[in-house]
């Protein structure tokens, strides 16, 4: 038996010389290692689906809210969060696995969200931590980010954008995991130039500025690079009628409750004949008791959205104010959610040309982006695709309200051009008319007197508590000390 002992105990000896107990005492159910498809999937899911949903639609003047004030509808708001630093801890994490399996196609697309993560921080806040910020795994020692000032975030945002399609050009093979394009490389490529022109785009009150060299980046793009050609090209996330894969407003209460048209938007519609104004919301209960036709102009009506919520209660009450329309709600697979699609890039391209940025037809590049609209709403309004067949938006067209060619006066193109960015944003786009809202004044949006529109959100609390010094640098060097205002304005929007 003491013989055993002492064989067994010099055998373990032997073994512990041999290996550190470490790299024998391995957690199967702690991944070290994995392949970025795996990655991938959640990260496009997350990235497709973020910001979405009814916030913005307040802020923009699409809904207006019965039940309780909206902040948004008010812009009464205050902090906004880090969250898209969370979301690109997976991004990093997929690059990382990447570079370690030698597949570029993976590092190139974490550039394109982490451009895209970037870009909402930005715009949300100013100055963010960008060029020492998601280091906290690799560093010895943890040190909190400093703060990249907004111009040097564009210009990385835009490096990272370039980077992702030139990688892209080098690459042959399909993308596993990829559930937006099925691991097209080439649309991918069309995507994140489209996303490109976009950015650059809303730098137009920059296009001085030497350094950043907007016009001619723009141009390149328009005349050398891969773009979409239809919107069989869009960047889209499509939904299935399966748990966890539905349309994330399928069921949502609120559609029940409180929640109704703004009548600005409503009225935006009305005057130019629009359509989708029978895609996005119902008839007034009045309308509908009374037989008025789904293509009744006049069978929609909304709430003020500078009215007193308890006013535009009493009239919702009424009958008189038009829902969001049910099949957001009610069908699981109702349309897709696109980060960028071909009748926004048409638009942009058509506002590039008419600022100068580009040659080209922008009439031409305009009413294809409105048919665009009109065609992917026909595709997926089910029920409702006649109302916006090619033939009806051919007509609208040819309206003076919404014709390109009407007007010879620059501003009056810019303002035509991005009035339908904003019509055709009806929960797509999430902040994206607002931002031109600040970037160009247009749409004006309707609120109470003396309520001025914010250009930004305040910084999150967990700065303040975890990096103060930095946040603290940060609002001194773009507002003065102390200015962590909504009303404060950053870089991107001045002048």
């Amino acid at each position: 038996m003491k013989k055993l002992i002492i064989v067994g105990l010099t055998a373990l000896t032997g073994l512990s010389s041999c290996k550190k107990l470490a790299e024998i005492n391995v957690d199967p159910n702690k991944v070290t290692e994995t392949h970025p498809q795996l990655l991938l999937t959640q990260i496009e899911w997350d990235a497709f689906r973020y910001n979405n949903g009814t916030s913005p639609l307040y802020a923009e003047k699409k809904l207006v809210q019965t039940d309780g004030e909206s902040t948004e509808q008010y812009y009464k708001w205050d902090r906004s969060s880090f969250t898209p630093y969370s979301k690109m801890r997976d991004v990093t994490k997929m690059m990382e696995e990447a570079k370690r399996i030698n597949t570029n196609a993976y590092v190139a697309l974490g550039k394109f969200f982490r451009a895209y993560y970037f870009l909402n921080l930005t715009l949300t806040f100013g100055d963010v931590p960008y060029s020492q910020s998601l280091q906290g795994e690799t560093q010895t020692t943890y040190v909190p980010p400093t703060y990249d000032a907004q111009k040097d975030v564009f210009k990385g945002i835009l490096a990272e954008l370039k980077e992702a399609n030139e990688m892209l050009a080098k690459e042959n093979t399909l993308i596993p995991g990829d559930i937006i394009y099925k691991g097209d490389l080439v649309k991918w490529r069309r995507a994140i130039n489209a996303f490109r022109l976009k950015v650059l785009m809303l730098l137009s009150k920059k296009e001085a500025e030497a350094d950043l060299a907007i016009k001619t980046a723009f141009a390149q793009i328009v005349t050398s690079e891969p773009l979409f050609a239809s919107n069989d090209d869009d960047a889209q996330l499509v939904f299935l009628d399966q748990e966890g894969n539905r349309y994330p407003e399928f069921n949502s209460s609120g559609y029940g409750s409180g929640m109704y048209m703004d009548s600005t938007f409503i009225r935006r519609l009305q005057d130019r004949q629009d359509p989708r104004l029978f895609i996005f919301c119902t008839r007034t209960k009045n309308a509908e008791d009374a037989g008025l036709a789904i293509d009744n102009f006049a069978a929609y009506e909304g709430g003020d959205p500078a009215a007193p919520y308890a006013q535009v209660n009493t009239k919702a009450a009424l009958g008189r104010t038009s829902k969001v329309n049910n099949r957001y709600h009610k069908d699981a697979t109702t349309e897709p959610m696109v980060l960028i699609g071909f009748a926004e890039q048409q638009l942009l391209i058509a506002e590039g040309i008419v600022r100068g940025w580009a040659t080209g037809n922008a009439d031409d590049y305009y009413n294809a982006g409105v048919k665009a609209s009109f065609k992917f709403y026909e595709k997926y309004a089910k029920g409702l695709g006649s109302y916006v067949s090619e033939s009806i938006a051919t007509a609208y067209l040819g309206r003076a309200i919404n014709n390109l060619s009407a007007t010879a006066v620059k501003e009056e193109k810019i303002e035509k051009i991005v009035t339908q960015r904003y019509l055709r944003s009806f929960l797509q786009s999430p902040w994206g008319p607002f931002f031109d809202h600040l970037r160009t004044g247009y749409p004006s949006f309707r609120r109470p007197a003396g309520v001025n529109i914010p250009n930004r959100w305040i910084y999150p609390q967990a700065e303040y508590n975890n990096n103060a010094t930095n946040v603290g640098e940060a609002i001194k060097r773009q507002f003065g000390e102390g200015n962590d205002k909504i009303a404060s304005q950053p870089w991107w929007t001045k002048n």
